[in-house]
This record gives C-alpha cells, sequence and structure tokens, in this order.
C-alpha cells in the first residue's frame, strides 16, 4: 500500500468542492442566471405529449433521434410524418419511468387532455398517432385513462446540457421533499423530461394542473432554485397564481415580443456618439440608402412636421395668388385711368 503524502493530503478529490464548483460553473450561481427577460420564451403549441422511457441518466444527447433508443426514435418519426395531419401542434417529450409516477416504460401522458395510455409498443405507434393525436378518437389498442392532479416536469438532461444535469435532480429531490411535507404525493407527481428548450434558463420546468374552472394550464418556468419550490407549490399549484419573476409562458399562448434593451453607442472615452451625427452619418451610406434598411431622409421630420410643412406651403401658395391679383388689379386701375386720360385728350383736340 502506497503511503499517504507527507503533507497529510490525499489525491481525493473533496466532493463537496466539486459539487460547489458545478454549482458554480453550471447549477444556480452561475453567472447567467436572471440575466435574460424569460417572458416569451415558449413558442405556442397546443398538446403535449410525453412518453415514459427509461432514466434521466440513460437517455443519450438526442434522445429522440438516437439509434442506440428506437423506441423514442419511431414515435418521434412518426409525429413528423404525420405533421401536416395533426390539427393542433404537438409537442413529444421524453419523461422517466419509475419514481413516484407509477409510469412505466411505453406509458404515454396527453396534455390538455389529461390522459394517460398505457404500454405503447414500437409495433403499434402508427396506430396510435393515427387513432389518437390525427382523429383524436380513443385508441383502439388501448385503454384510455383519466389522470388526475398536477403533473410537475423538470429537465435533468445532462447528456443534453450541464446545466439541467445539474439544477435538474436538485429541484426533483426539493420538489418530493416539499411535497411529503405537505401531504401531497397523491396530488402533485414530479418527474424528470428530456431537453424542452432553453437550458440556458436551467432549471427549467413544466406544471400541468387543471384550476378551479377545470381548464387544463400547462406553465413553463425557468432560472428556477430550490428556493422557488415552496412558492411553486403553495402559490401556483395550490393557488392557481402565476410567480412572474421565473414565468416564461404557457401552453397556448403565443409568445409576447421581448423589448430589446438599446445601448447608446459610446466612443471608448464615454462620450456620446449623438455628438458625432455628421461623421456617423458619413460612415453609413448615402442620405437616402441609411444603413441597415433604414433611410435617413424618412426620419429627418416627424409626420407632425410634415403636416405643419404641407400647412405652410398651402398658406404660401394663397398668399403668392393673393399678391397676384393684387398686382393685376392695380395695372387695371392704371390702365383704365390712361385710357381716360387719352381719350380726354383727343377730345379736346377735336373741339
Amino acid at each position: 500500500m502506497a503511503a499517504p503524502p507527507e503533507n497529510g493530503t490525499t489525491d481525493i478529490p473533496n466532493e463537496a468542492a466539486v459539487v460547489v464548483d458545478d454549482d458554480v460553473k453550471f447549477g444556480f450561481q452561475r453567472q447567467e442566471m436572471y440575466s435574460e427577460n424569460l417572458s416569451g420564451s415558449v413558442n405556442p403549441y397546443g398538446r403535449h405529449v410525453f412518453l415514459c422511457y427509461k432514466s434521466h441518466e440513460d437517455w443519450p444527447a438526442r434522445v429522440e433521434s438516437s439509434d442506440s433508443d428506437p423506441f423514442p426514435k419511431r414515435l418521434a418519426g412518426a409525429l413528423k410524418d404525420r405533421k401536416n395531419d395533426i390539427a393542433v401542434k404537438t409537442l413529444l417529450t421524453i419523461c422517466e419511468s419509475g419514481g413516484g409516477t407509477g409510469l412505466s416504460d411505453g406509458d404515454v401522458l396527453i396534455f390538455p387532455d389529461m390522459i394517460k395510455y398505457r404500454g405503447l409498443e414500437e409495433s403499434n405507434i402508427d396506430s396510435f398517432v393515427e387513432e389518437v393525436l390525427v382523429n383524436g378518437k380513443p385508441w383502439a389498442s388501448g385503454t384510455e385513462e383519466a389522470v388526475t392532479g398536477s403533473y410537475v416536469f423538470v429537465c435533468a438532461h445532462n447528456s443534453r446540457d450541464k446545466r439541467c444535469g445539474v439544477c435538474g435532480p436538485v429541484l426533483i429531490e426539493k420538489l418530493n421533499g416539499e411535497i411529503e411535507v405537505r401531504g401531497l404525493k397523491d396530488e402533485v407527481f414530479v418527474s424528470a423530461c428530456s431537453h424542452v428548450g432553453g437550458h440556458k434558463y436551467a432549471g427549467n420546468l413544466i406544471i400541468y394542473s387543471t384550476d378551479q374552472d377545470g381548464k387544463v394550464s400547462g406553465h413553463w418556468y425557468g432560472y428556477v432554485t430550490p428556493n422557488d419550490v415552496p412558492e411553486l407549490l403553495d402559490q401556483h399549484i395550490k393557488k392557481g397564481e402565476i410567480i412572474e419573476r421565473i414565468w416564461r409562458g404557457e401552453m397556448g399562448v403565443p409568445p409576447v415580443e421581448k423589448a430589446e434593451k438599446v445601448v447608446e453607442p459610446t466612443l471608448l472615452n464615454g462620450s456620446d456618439l449623438k455628438e458625432n451625427t455628421k461623421d456617423e452619418k458619413e460612415n453609413t451610406g448615402g442620405c437616402c440608402q441609411g444603413a441597415n434598411g433604414f433611410s435617413c431622409c424618412r426620419d429627418e421630420t416627424s409626420e407632425a412636421n410634415k403636416e405643419g410643412k404641407k400647412s405652410t406651403y398651402k398658406f404660401d401658395f394663397f398668399t403668392k395668388k393673393w399678391e397676384q391679383h393684387e398686382i393685376y388689379t392695380a395695372a387695371g386701375v392704371v390702365g383704365a385711368v390712361a385710357t381716360v386720360a387719352v381719350a380726354y385728350s383727343l377730345y379736346k383736340r377735336s373741339r
């Protein structure tokens, strides 16, 4: 046996230090946390299908298209092939089997229908897609079961992105602990799920539940930390109140356009470039060409100023016409006087 180093240290890494390091790099303490606006980061969709398959630790990076896992790939391919025949935009996500959900490989959950089918196999995927997702009918090869309560899906897809791989399991453990404390084991079900988009927002989770009016909603949350879990259970699930600060969007609702942050360009010394308007215009092409597709000619005056110019122009036009009228009148008078004077002169000579 090798003797330990003289300084008393070992070559075994400090597990606590590794955990802290991961949290700083990929977890809840990473620098990108809360760096972006979450609202509007969910694309609109009308239905979400979850296929239960193995453990999140076993999923390859692209579990829906991996040759090593033909079952999820087969279902994803069938959905893609029938995309134009499915009236409702449908998402497919893989969720974990076992755990507190009581789900097994091949079980399928469908939201907002709040139904479950057990025992889907590769051999009957086509009939499932045709009957249930295309035609909206019960599946002849399976028994439709209604599901109740709230379902929380937490992205823990470590092979796809380390951030969800670090944050997801911690959130799942915290959720299950708080659910047990509150006596909600028969009402709230938690499962790890595969990539749902936006790993940079980790921790990511989706909550499907039925509100007091009987409407099924699917709400997406990002930048979720263990400290947010009690509020998600007590405020969102129990009271149906959205937690705005970590809310990404919901099922069926188009995304809200994010307001782009406008940063005034500055010079290296901090001076505002507005002071260099002339130079800036000279460096962005001709006046009516502009930069980035915008024409500086169109932006010189506002619509109000344009209207003002139009009214001024009309006023000047009529003023000029009035001045011309006065000139013509005066000329007519002078001509008339001259004519009378000539006629009178001829008259006197004739006598």
